[in-house]
């Protein structure tokens, strides 16, 4: 077992202060502990991952730093930012769902976006993964890869899948940190109304707790098709930046919340039974919404809060948007 690693089992999170230990080697099997050091890395483990929930004030930079082809300019750096509400809206042990809402607006009219969602599961079988075209397929995880490892699935606006990942907890120069492998995600929207000539990423994620709060650190490469053939463009840092704030209200999110969760579970099990029939899932992109029943799919929940729509009839609704945007047969009563 790792010197970092027996760090984490004994202490935990908590010894960011301490001298620096000897980096992981993150990229190997992990060494099975004793049955008290697995449960105290289990514990650290999952208190990294709760740690997340809050209420924040959000910094996202992202720049294109390095271009990998002679015809192609970086882009000007993008910075843009926000409150986001960050919510556990489910806790098994072995897996978490945080759940993210950005309020934007004013203090007198603020305006709540249901936001991206992330899962997190203990030593998975398989994964969800995007593999180009429009498709997404559950992926097995190499067996010895399995033990001591998180997965993380990152899900769109609509709850639809946007790219998912495995790595592991580790304590690396005194700083806590998740690290993925290599993963393949679509073309997001903050580059879609860009046009841009690539159209996916090959990235790796971080995420850390800090003094702060947290952060999400992307190592992106920005990719499009060349004669046929995928190629690098581009280079890309991103650094989403979380901290605890207290300068907004939090209250519009919990209330959008606690009127649309039961349609959003609801959706929730519709994508995981697309998912299941299909060993993955495939979609028409429409990068600037995400897919093509995006938009109604999160309409119908804003119908919800508004009151022009009762629960029930918009899980029917999202349920057949769901079976027919993913190749399913329509109901008979279309």
């Amino acid at each position: 077992m790792t010197t970092t690693r027996l760090t984490r089992l004994l202490l935990g999170a908590a010894l960011m202060s301490l001298a620096p230990l000897a980096p992981a080697h993150a990229d190997g099997p992990v060494a099975q502990g004793t049955a008290a050091e697995e449960a105290a890395s289990f514990e650290a483990d999952r208190a990294a991952i709760l740690a997340m929930a809050g209420n924040y004030r959000v910094t996202f930079d992202m720049r294109e730093t390095t271009s990998w082809r002679n015809d192609y300019t970086p882009l000007e750096p993008k910075m843009s930012g926000g409150f986001e509400s960050v919510r556990v809206i489910e806790d098994t042990g072995r897996h978490i769902v945080l759940q993210h809402l950005l309020v934007v607006g004013t203090e007198e009219s603020p305006v709540v976006v249901k936001h991206w969602r992330q899962d997190w599961t203990y030593e998975p079988e398989t994964y969800l993964a995007y593999v180009g075209e429009g498709r997404w397929d559950v992926v097995p995880v190499p067996e010895r890869m399995r033990h001591g490892r998180w997965s993380q699935t990152v899900w769109q606006v609509d709850d639809s899948p946007r790219y998912g990942g495995w790595g592991e907890w580790t304590d690396e120069g005194g700083v806590p940190r998740w690290r993925s492998n290599w993963t393949l995600r679509p073309l997001a929207r903050r580059d879609a109304v860009r046009e841009p000539v690539y159209d996916r990423y090959l990235s790796i994620n971080r995420h850390s707790p800090s003094p702060a709060g947290w952060i999400h650190w992307q190592d992106n490469i920005k990719q499009g098709l060349v004669d046929g053939e995928v190629v690098p463009f581009v280079q890309e840092t991103v650094l989403n930046t979380y901290a605890h704030s207290e300068d907004y209200n939090p209250a519009p999110a919990d209330e959008y919340w606690a009127a649309t969760q039961g349609y959003w579970a609801a959706v929730r099990a519709a994508w995981d039974e697309a998912i299941a029939a299909d060993n993955g899932v495939t979609l028409t992109e429409e990068p600037s919404m995400g897919n093509t029943i995006s938009g109604t799919l999160y309409g119908l929940a804003l119908e919800i809060v508004s009151g022009d729509r009762d629960e029930a009839s918009a899980i029917a609704e999202a349920r057949e948007t769901i079976r027919t945007g993913t190749g399913g047969e329509a109901s008979a009563s279309d």
